[in-house]
C-alpha cells in the first residue's frame, strides 16, 4: 500500500471534531493507490474515506471535490465530499491537504466480462452527460503537456529502442489534437480497480484525482485499454466482444460521432502512452514513502505497440 503521511487515531480524532460525523471508531490504511495517502474511516455515523493529497496543490483540489459533489448530486455513484463545520470540503491534516468523502459499497473485479463492460459503458456515458452542466474548468493534468515533460524526465533511464518508441509516439500525438471532438469533464483513470461492483451492478466509481476536461472519447479509450483486453496477462489486444459491449452501451446513451470513430485508434494510443509514461515515472523517480506500490510500465508499452500495429475493434457485433 502507499502511505506517505501516517495518521494516528489520536490525530484523526482531533481532526474529525471539525465534522458532524461522530466519534472515530476505526482507522484502516487502504492497500492500493500510488498517488495519495488513503484510509478507510469508520465513525459512529458512517463509513468514509480519508485522503491526504501528496502531489496535488491545494489550489487545484476544489475542481476534483466540486466535480465529485456535482456528479453525486446528479445520481452518479461516486464519493460525495463531506463538508466540515465551516462548509468547506478541503482541510489540512499533518501538513497536507485532506478531504473526507463517503465510502461506497462493492468491490473491484479482476476479470470483467461482457456484462460488466456493458455496465461500464452505461455509467461512463451517464457521467459524461452529467458533467456537461459542471461549470469549472481544468485541463487534463496528464495530457500532452505532461507527456512531454515526463518524457524528458524518464529519457535517461530508457534504452535506445524505448526512447525511439516514446518520441515517435509523441510526434504522432502532436499531429492529432482533435479539437472538434465532444469534450467535457473526464475521469481519466477509470481502471478496474477504480470501479466497485455489487454482484454484476456497477455500484461506484472512485478516485477522481486525475480528472480534467478532455475529449470524452479519450476517457473511453482509457477504459477500453484496461477493461476490454483479451487477456491482461498475455494478450493485450482488445477483445471484440468486450469492446462491443462497452462501446455499444455507451452509444445507447450518447451517440458517438463519425469523427470519434475516426479518432478511436489514435486515442487508444494516447491513453496507452499516458499510462506507460506515468508508470515509467513512478518506477524511476519514486517519492519516499511507506510500502509504496508501483505498477509495471512494460504492460502499457506492450499495449502501445499493439495499438499502433493493429486496427482496433469498434462497435460492430463480433
Amino acid at each position: 500500500m502507499s502511505v506517505y503521511t501516517p495518521v494516528s487515531k489520536a490525530q484523526l480524532s482531533v481532526w474529525l471534531q471539525n465534522y458532524s460525523v461522530g466519534a472515530l471508531e476505526r482507522l484502516e490504511p487502504i492497500k492500493s493507490g500510488i498517488e495519495n495517502t488513503n484510509y478507510f474511516v469508520t465513525t459512529e455515523q458512517g463509513r468514509y474515506v480519508l485522503t491526504l493529497f501528496e502531489r496535488l496543490p491545494a489550489a487545484e483540489l476544489p475542481f476534483y471535490l466540486d466535480l465529485m459533489a456535482h456528479l453525486a448530486r446528479h445520481g452518479i455513484p461516486c464519493p460525495a465530499p463531506i463538508a466540515d463545520l465551516s462548509d468547506a470540503y478541503l482541510g489540512t491534516l499533518n501538513g497536507k491537504p485532506a478531504a473526507l468523502v463517503t465510502r461506497l459499497p462493492g468491490k473491484s473485479l479482476g476479470r470483467p466480462g461482457a456484462t460488466e463492460c456493458r455496465e461500464l459503458g452505461f455509467l461512463l456515458a451517464r457521467l459524461h452527460l452529467a458533467g456537461r452542466s459542471f461549470a469549472a474548468y481544468q485541463e487534463n493534468p496528464r495530457g500532452p503537456k505532461w507527456w512531454r515533460a515526463a518524457a524528458q524526465d524518464v529519457r535517461p533511464f530508457l534504452d535506445a529502442a524505448q526512447n525511439q518508441l516514446l518520441y515517435a509516439e509523441l510526434e504522432v500525438q502532436a499531429q492529432h489534437r482533435f479539437p472538434d471532438l465532444p469534450r467535457g469533464p473526464v475521469h481519466a483513470d477509470l481502471f478496474r480497480d477504480n470501479a466497485l461492483f455489487d454482484g454484476t451492478r456497477l455500484a461506484g466509481v472512485i478516485d477522481f484525482y486525475f480528472a480534467g476536461v478532455d475529449c470524452w472519447l479519450y476517457d473511453a479509450a482509457v477504459c477500453a485499454n484496461d477493461w476490454c483486453l483479451a487477456d491482461a496477462a498475455q494478450d493485450r489486444s482488445l477483445d471484440p466482444a468486450l469492446t462491443h459491449a462497452f462501446l455499444s452501451a455507451y452509444h445507447a446513451l450518447r451517440n458517438f460521432t463519425e469523427l470519434e470513430r475516426e479518432a478511436w485508434p489514435v486515442l487508444l494510443r494516447a491513453a496507452a502512452l499516458r499510462f506507460w509514461l506515468s508508470r515509467l515515472h513512478d518506477l524511476y523517480l519514486p517519492r519516499p514513502g511507506e510500502l509504496v506500490h508501483a505498477h509495471d510500465p512494460e504492460h502499457f508499452r506492450d499495449v502501445l505497440v499493439l495499438r499502433g500495429a493493429t486496427v482496433p475493434p469498434w462497435m460492430e457485433q463480433p
